[in-house]
């Protein structure tokens, strides 16, 4: 998977870190260092790699020790989202099911992510679907060879694909049709971030910002700034489409450039599981959401369904959307906030 580059910019300030994500961009409000008065907000930052790339976390609290602290119990939360998600890990009970076909004794958090992508699998009917990862090593397999597969071997992939052969219990996850697999690469970023901001809330953290390849924030940079994002282009990385204004609501972001098959975007990583390949129109989606993971799973929801139909959708999901399509025009719904940097 490509390794993504974030950057953190500190209003009017210049640039402060290198530390994941190129489909955003992370701007933060004025926090250099300097000398600190009794009482003022104590800023830490802990930039690690995980979940497949790397991310960053930045907390505040009066007391440093609080806040180094508060980071230690996020970074552990986030292990524990690997531990139970991650593709990259083999021990990982993804990894496990994915090479057993079945699961005892799963993990709460590992049903429960589970079940909200079959709840979004039933809503999108079928648009997002976790048992897409036969479809990802076809293509991969394929790329090795510096090539494309087969319709043949593209519709047999696909006849493994399909969200309702996923058997879910308390007690067991099961495959119920032989060459099935699961990737919650499109859902699991998402999840980290909710649990990491559940978890700085209980350390009594006010403010933050939270990059697990997807993002989350609590409270502000500074009394006078919100968080902003700056939403990078797809076909340059160097370069904003525009910028966001964080509303309290998580961002997500999928782009077609994050892991190609073919020089022309027209493969990747994001496939409609109805037809087995990536959708044609759009290069860029970002969802706004009141839960991360939700954002997340929706960015794949809205890249299949294309430009309009992504539009009326987003009102049905309650939620926000930017759309950029291949030819790099961009829309947006009217929940959007832009910010002037």
């Amino acid at each position: 998977m490509k390794r993504r580059t974030l950057f953190q910019v500190s209003l009017g300030l210049g640039l402060l870190g290198a530390v994941g994500v190129d489909k955003m961009i992370g701007i933060a409000g004025a926090t250099t260092r300097h000398a600190a008065k009794v009482g003022e907000l104590q800023w830490r930052e802990r930039p690690l790699l995980g979940l497949g790339t790397t991310l960053s976390l930045r907390v505040a609290h009066r007391d440093p020790e609080v806040a180094e602290r508060a980071l230690d119990s996020a970074v552990a939360t986030i292990r524990h989202v690997e531990s139970q998600m991650s593709l990259f890990d083999t021990s990982s009970a993804l990894s496990r099911l994915n090479r057993d076909g079945l699961l005892n004794d799963p993990h709460p958090d590992f049903l429960r992510i589970l079940r909200i992508a079959q709840d979004v699998s039933t809503r999108s009917h079928g648009t997002f679907d976790i048992t897409v990862q036969p479809l990802w090593q076809v293509f991969e397999a394929a790329q090795i060879k510096q090539g494309l597969p087969s319709k043949v071997s593209v519709s047999e992939a696909r006849d493994r694909v399909g969200w309702q052969a996923l058997d879910i219990s308390p007690r067991q996850v099961r495959f119920m049709k032989p060459g099935m697999g699961i990737t919650l690469n499109g859902i699991a970023q998402g999840y980290a971030a909710d649990m990491v901001r559940h978890q700085l809330q209980a350390s009594g953290i006010e403010h933050a910002l939270i990059n697990t390849g997807e993002w989350a924030a609590l409270g502000q940079p500074d009394p006078r700034h919100g968080w902003v994002l700056g939403i990078a282009n797809p076909r340059d990385e160097n370069q904003l489409i525009t910028s966001l204004l964080m509303d309290g609501r998580s961002i997500a972001t999928s782009a077609d450039n994050q892991t190609i098959f073919s020089s022309d975007f027209r493969h990747h990583h994001i496939f409609d599981p109805r037809t087995g390949y990536s959708p044609p129109e759009l290069a860029s989606v970002t969802v706004a959401a009141t839960s991360c993971t939700m954002a997340d799973a929706l960015t794949k929801v809205m890249f299949v369904a294309g430009m309009q139909r992504a539009l009326t959708l987003a009102r049905q999901w309650q939620v926000d959307v930017l759309l950029v399509d291949k030819a790099g025009k961009w829309r947006m719904t009217d929940g959007l906030k832009l910010a002037k940097i």
